[in-house]
């Protein structure tokens, strides 16, 4: 079996693609041990020290580490990742959290808004959670008040130092751009 890896655009968080599927549907974001019980493999890697985050797409697994050099990190996560796919253990547990949309519980918006809030929605799935994706991370609604729109960043884009730019030089235009309404996008 080869794992790829991948810097992304964050520093601590390194991506590692399998060459197969991690997730068949949804994303999963573990930001501790206790999040990643449901998940065999979340649970061997966070038992690496310096792991503070594992994030599962379908192909891939973005890893965020709390310290150390990626040069000693790698071996121990490659070792856990070979080591869980050759064992046939599930990657998730039954009933696990997986997030399969961006919509779903917590979102607000004021229900006038629903169309626009539609389009919002359709962008970011279509044109925003892909590229985001490749960079090890993901981005979801949350909400819609006064022109502007909250976002929620996971995987490899939460605590991104270009996190930043990326929502105001990329989302918010593009939402802009397609929907004048919009005057800010913020992340929650």
């Amino acid at each position: 079996m080869f794992i790829q890896t991948e810097a992304t655009p964050n520093p601590a968080s390194m991506k590692f693609l399998p060459g197969r599927t991690v997730l068949e549907a949804g994303t999963m974001d573990m930001r501790d041990a206790e999040s990643a019980a449901q998940s065999p493999l979340a649970a061997k890697l966070f038992a690496i020290p310096n792991v503070a985050g594992v994030f599962f797409g379908q192909d891939f697994i973005a890893v965020t580490k709390s310290d150390g050099d990626w040069n000693h990190l790698k071996p121990a996560i490659l070792g856990a990742v070979m080591e869980h796919f050759l064992s046939g253990e599930p990657i998730v547990r039954a009933g696990a959290d997986i997030s399969t949309t961006s919509g779903g519980d917590g979102e607000f918006f004021d229900e006038k808004d629903a169309p626009m809030v539609a389009t919002i929605k359709e962008l970011i799935e279509t044109r925003v959670r892909p590229a985001v994706a490749s960079d090890g991370g993901d981005i979801t609604f949350k909400g819609y008040r006064d022109g502007v729109v909250f976002l929620n960043m996971r995987g490899a884009c939460a605590g991104c130092p270009s996190s930043t730019a990326t929502l105001k030089n990329g989302i918010e235009n593009l939402l802009r751009h397609f929907v004048p309404d919009v005057t800010e996008v913020r992340p929650v």
